[in-house]
């Protein structure tokens, strides 16, 4: 019996088009609104598992950048008289759920702060990269909102960055370093200790 022979549909790709430069900002715009309410939902696990205040508190500043980012893309949308493109930003999900799985993985303390900062760092240099390419396109098509916004998030997001490794360096990493000698230390006490249990229970025995 002869095989059946594929339909000429089944082996056609998508068909790659060349997207109007407008709805390319449309989309990076649609990206950033994304990833946005990606922090923001995943915001309230992520400040309970920071030990530092310090920490939580520029995680508490950054949120407040990010609903601001919210509602000035919803803005531009509406200067614009065009509709948000739906759209899920998968790099966003992706970082995101690290800093989770680091959540589940580590015991609350400076090794966690100093986990969660270096990832939120990570989202931070991407949201950065983000924000550079929409306000270029934004400058590209003279639409002066995108430009000023991305503009004033760039600023915002360098400085947080900043911050964010000056706490790292100065008290995150060196109460890290010093909750894990004292870890260290009293493993080393305890262990002459289980050994003695250890004689004691081979002596009975």
């Amino acid at each position: 019996m002869a095989a059946k022979k594929k339909s000429a549909n089944s082996n056609r790709r998508p068909q790659k088009k060349t997207p109007e430069p407008m709805e390319l900002l449309h989309t990076e715009l649609a990206e950033i609104y994304s990833a946005e309410n990606q922090l923001m939902k995943a915001a309230p696990r992520i400040s309970k598992a920071i030990e530092s205040e310090q920490v939580r508190e520029l995680m508490n500043r950054r949120l407040e950048q990010g609903e601001q980012l919210i509602a000035d893309i919803e803005n531009i949308f509406e200067d614009m008289d065009h509709s948000m493109p739906r759209k899920k930003n998968v790099a966003a999900e992706g970082l995101l759920r690290d800093m989770q799985e680091h959540i589940q993985e580590i015991q609350k303390g400076p090794a966690l702060d100093a986990v969660l900062i270096g990832a939120v760092q990570k989202l931070e240099h991407y949201c950065i990269a983000a924000w550079g390419t929409t306000r270029a396109f934004g400058e590209a098509l003279g639409h002066e909102m995108t430009v000023e916004v991305m503009q004033r998030v760039l600023e915002e997001g360098k400085e947080l960055d900043e911050e964010f490794t000056r706490i790292a360096e100065e008290e995150i990493n060196p109460a890290m370093l010093e909750a894990g000698e004292d870890g260290e230390e009293m493993e080393e006490e305890e262990a002459p200790r289980r050994r003695g249990r250890r004689g004691g229970d081979e002596a009975r025995a």
